[in-house]
């Protein structure tokens, strides 16, 4: 999905622009297309990096839009200023021959400036690039475990859990879906600053303790007691917009972000943190990456609660006697969802 930035409405007192073939029409035009565009979607795209023994792939879904100065396609049904989608749906893949990939911002940026550069009647191009998550296979994850042994007669465990002084494989890879990164890019003709936006989606987490919710409003619409001690979980939504792309390694600073995220979440392995909202952990996720990155420029960040109850064995004790802490029942629907924006004062963003 676009993340198609807002724009601003004209002055009240502006007089718009008319449109090619509006004066056509013969009579008084009642309405006037304020915002148009068009593009391909959903363009999968895998790039192989053949370095000696040693391979790298990205497989992307790439969406690009343009928007053209005229409308003439739309009023008159001229199509002679139209950059057919197909034709777009091959530059994706000759660029990545050509320029390889790297991340996808910068083949979202690549992509972008063709358009803007190749024709100049091309008013804005906007790239979205959605990246499949896939890892490198590591040496346990080929070994299989007998009696305890590996394969190979070695006592110990072969499977993924044993990640010390793993070896990663040379060109296989397994598809770990843990969070996907996407980015969305914006050049605008008349505008020198491009617009860049990169995301996590899908961040699932959960904690068993030390999360709570205490003292909120009490009055007669209130069902929910104090929660001293509860399971926390979320699908993290997270998006951030940069104010600086020189010289950025925009893999490691989503990396980076993500690391926040879940450090944030988790806490030290050994001893965890606390967390009196879902509110307050957003809000110190998205301030230390405002701390941490420079470049970023406003963060914005969702996160739904997903409900875990806890199963209530009162009324079968001759069954399973004393309290509950071990069986809860997963909620998905409703759930509540917290969001806020954090944002460097004195910035304009397109979140």
């Amino acid at each position: 999905m676009f993340a198609t930035p807002l724009r601003q409405p004209a002055a009240a007192n502006q007089r718009p622009k008319s449109s090619p073939g509006m004066e056509e029409h013969g009579k008084p035009y009642q309405y006037e297309i304020t915002d148009h565009g068009y593009g391909k979607d959903a363009v999968k795209v895998l790039h192989v990096s053949r370095k000696g023994p040693v391979h790298t792939i990205q497989e992307f879904e790439v969406g690009t839009h343009l928007k053209l100065y005229s409308k003439k396609d739309y009023y008159q049904g001229n199509n002679s200023d139209i950059v057919a989608t197909d034709s777009q749906k091959n530059t994706v893949y000759l660029l990545a021959k050509k320029h390889g990939i790297e991340s996808p911002e910068k083949f979202a940026l690549l992509l972008a400036r063709h358009f803007i550069n190749k024709y100049s009647h091309v008013e804005e191009a906007h790239v979205h690039v959605e990246a499949y998550p896939w890892q490198r296979v590591c040496q346990e994850e080929t070994r299989t475990t007998l009696n305890g042994k590996c394969e190979n007669g070695v006592q110990g465990n072969c499977d993924f859990s044993s990640v010390d002084n793993r070896s990663l494989h040379n060109h296989a890879f397994i598809f770990t879906p843990t969070a996907f990164h996407y980015c969305d890019v914006v050049l605008r003709r008349t505008d020198p600053k491009q617009t860049v936006i990169t995301g996590i989606k899908g961040l699932r987490v959960l904690k068993t303790t030390q999360s709570s919710f205490v003292n909120f409003v009490n009055d007669e619409f209130r069902s929910l007691p104090d929660q001293y001690d509860r399971i926390f979980s979320t699908v993290v939504d997270c998006s951030w917009e940069y104010s600086d792309t020189d010289n950025l390694d925009f893999l490691r600073a989503w990396q980076t972000v993500k690391n926040i995220i879940i450090r944030n979440f988790a806490g030290d392995p050994q001893v965890g943190v606390s967390s009196p909202s879902v509110q307050h952990t957003l809000y110190l996720s998205e301030r230390q990456v405002l701390d941490v990155l420079p470049q970023v420029s406003v963060i914005s960040m969702t996160m739904p609660n997903k409900h875990y109850f806890n199963f209530d064995t009162k009324p079968f004790q001759k069954i399973a006697p004393g309290d509950n802490n071990e069986v809860f029942i997963p909620v998905d629907k409703p759930h509540g969802t917290i969001y806020a924006q954090l944002a460097r004062k004195h910035l304009n963003s397109h979140l």
